[in-house]
């Protein structure tokens, strides 16, 4: 009996079971060296009662194996059981108790048991427990239909409550049916050979396909399988199927709008939140001449700008897009090959359902047309706005100065009317004769100047500035030799203005003669005729030192007509009044600047274009 009882000894030791004994007569207790190598204490530590106990983790373990000692003292009844422990060392393991026990005369008199490790088989339980916990988690709970598919016969052995919402069948009707029961028949073929591959692959696969629900319709799904693993033999294969009837319809109306957005004649260009192209419509590409290539990843106005380029109307578009702002602007552009366009735009910014900016949209189209129909609509408007107020104050000429020479006319008449003096009679045809010749004066002059508002479509021409100067001051020599005026002309020879030659003369006798007349007869006369360019303008400057004028008292009179300033008696008080006409008419203007005593500067614009 004891080479039987050495021989039990050594084959638990082999297979690492510890023994324990507990002599409940003298209370001794026995633990074998592969019990306290599993409870890690010392091969010379001795246990004594209740000492054991507190290895059990506290709580439910400690608890449990209380009761299970208590039942096999006091009733003897033998147990088995699992149980969590906490070692000499403080580490966590998991343990299989099993006690028997030996009664004499009804009374338990000795508890004899193992002790064996199963931490590992444990923690293989546990892990494999979670795994099915969550597996079953996300089964139950996942987005996707899923099914499970016993490869064999096609069966379908299992599936979540997705399934059932995706299909309208109740989970029992779905077990147990062939998988192809599911789909529409022509699908069958496409679903069959999906399966197929899948099974000899082995591997991640997503096909878009449909589902046949209870009621007859059919859904758009995209089905995708899953790992195989097999049980008792039999090879199973997971598949995800998703409801994408929405995307599916979402596409179709993406389609009909690309398709409308690529046939139409306005420009569409869609910009991510840095302003940068991600889609452009053939209309923009044929607009400006850029590739798609040329256009993605970049700012679309990056090549359209120009020199002619409101650049206001940039800085506005480009504070718009760092604000994220919807924006309506019309625009000078350029195209690749730097021609100039009128560009239309209207950029409205996208936000998605949670409120955040995800795109420009910015619509455009070619209105050069139009607006070059408003920019020449708008130079008549001008021209007709210019004629009116010259009309008006031809009108006004027109009715002061006849109705005075007439007035006068009519007053000698009556005088002479009214007397029977033959000698006082013929005393005021004098005074009959001058008011005629004022009159016929006046006439000639209003005839002048309709004159030069209607010719005001006369070609100019290319004209010798310097050249035609100097005609003029051989014109004027003797008056030049006889107010002994210092003329200095730093025009250069080669300058050429554009100009109606008969205007030209006319405007530089007036300046001439002027500077002549209203010299001051306090110093040596002079006259400097300088050039210089001003945007669109050659600018004459004729200089003088002569007597000068109130600009704050005449100014606004200067070139009016019959306005003179110094009492001359040759002043008629007509050349600037025409100088300033005859400019007008040739789309150019008249300054001046000038100081009493000090001397004047008139400065003659010549447009060039």
């Amino acid at each position: 009996m004891k080479n039987k009882l050495e021989l039990y000894f050594r084959a638990a030791q082999s297979a690492k079971i510890g023994i324990w004994k507990m002599d409940l007569q003298t209370n001794h207790i026995f633990w074998d060296a592969v019990t306290k190598c599993i409870l890690e204490v010392p091969e010379n530590f001795e246990p004594i009662i209740g000492n054991g106990i507190n290895f059990y983790t506290m709580g439910e373990n400690r608890d449990r194996i209380k009761v299970l000692i208590n039942s096999a003292i006091n009733h003897g009844i033998p147990f088995s059981d699992k149980f969590e422990i906490t070692t000499a060392k403080n580490n966590i393991k998991y343990v299989e108790c099993i006690c028997q026990v030996d009664v004499i005369d009804g009374k338990a008199v000795h508890l004899l048991g193992t002790f064996q490790d199963i931490t590992k088989e444990q923690n293989l339980i546990n892990e494999l427990q979670l795994s099915v916990e969550k597996f079953s988690s996300v089964f139950s709970s996942a987005n996707d239909a899923i099914l499970i598919i016993d490869t064999s016969n096609g069966i379908i052995t299992d599936c979540n409550s997705r399934s059932t919402e995706l299909t309208g069948y109740y989970d029992s009707e779905i077990k147990g049916i062939h998988h192809s029961k599911l789909f529409p028949v022509a699908f069958g073929k496409e679903l069959r050979f999906f399966l197929k591959y899948n099974l000899t692959k082995n591997e991640y696969k997503v096909n878009e396909t449909s589902i046949k629900t209870k009621s007859g319709n059919s859904i758009a799904v995209e089905i995708a399988s899953g790992k195989k693993f097999m049980v008792d033999n039999i090879t199973y294969l997971v598949c995800f199927i998703r409801d994408i009837s929405e995307r599916k319809n979402v596409e179709a109306k993406l389609s009909l709008l690309s398709l409308a957005a690529s046939e139409t004649t306005d420009t569409i260009v869609i910009a991510n939140p840095n302003g940068e192209a991600v889609w452009a419509n053939q209309a923009y590409l044929d607009l400006t001449g850029l590739k798609m290539g040329e256009v993605i990843g970049q700012k679309p106005g990056y090549a359209s700008k120009g020199p002619e380029t409101d650049e206001q109307a940039s800085e506005f578009l480009r504070k718009a897009i760092q604000n994220q702002e919807s924006i309506k602007i019309t625009i000078l552009n350029y195209t690749k090959n730097k021609e100039k366009y009128w560009f239309e735009l209207n950029i409205t910014t996208v936000f998605d359902r949670h409120n955040t900016f995800i795109h420009f949209i910015g619509v455009g189209r070619n209105v050069t047309s139009r607006i070059e129909k408003e920019i020449e609509l708008k130079k008549l408007l001008d021209i007709t706005n210019i004629q009116n107020n010259k009309l008006y104050n031809f009108t006004h000429i027109v009715s002061h100065n006849i109705r005075s020479h007439t007035s006068n006319l009519s007053m000698v008449i009556d005088v002479i009317d009214h007397t029977d003096d033959i000698t006082e009679k013929l005393s005021y045809f004098d005074l009959f004769k001058e008011g005629t010749q004022k009159l016929s004066e006046t006439i000639e002059y209003l005839n002048e100047i309709i004159t030069i508002q209607q010719k005001i479509n006369i070609e100019k021409k290319g004209i010798r500035l310097r050249h035609e100067i100097e005609k003029t001051r051989m014109a004027l020599s003797q008056a030049i030799k006889e107010s002994k005026i210092v003329i200095t002309n730093t025009i250069p020879d080669h300058l050429i203005v554009n100009a109606i030659p008969a205007y030209l003369d006319s405007i530089l006798l007036n300046l001439f003669t002027n500077a002549i007349k209203y010299k001051s007869p306090h110093r040596t006369a002079t006259l400097e005729i300088s050039y210089e360019t001003k945007d669109n303008y050659s600018v004459i400057n004729f200089k003088d030192n002569g007597l000068g004028l109130d600009l704050e008292k005449n100014g606004h009179k200067l070139f009016g007509m019959y306005k003179t300033f110094h009492g001359n008696e040759d002043a008629k008080g007509i050349g600037l009044f025409l100088t300033k006409n005859q400019l007008e008419a040739m789309s150019g203007k008249i300054e001046v600047e000038s100081e009493v005593g000090q001397g004047s500067n008139f400065k003659i614009y010549l447009y060039e274009e």
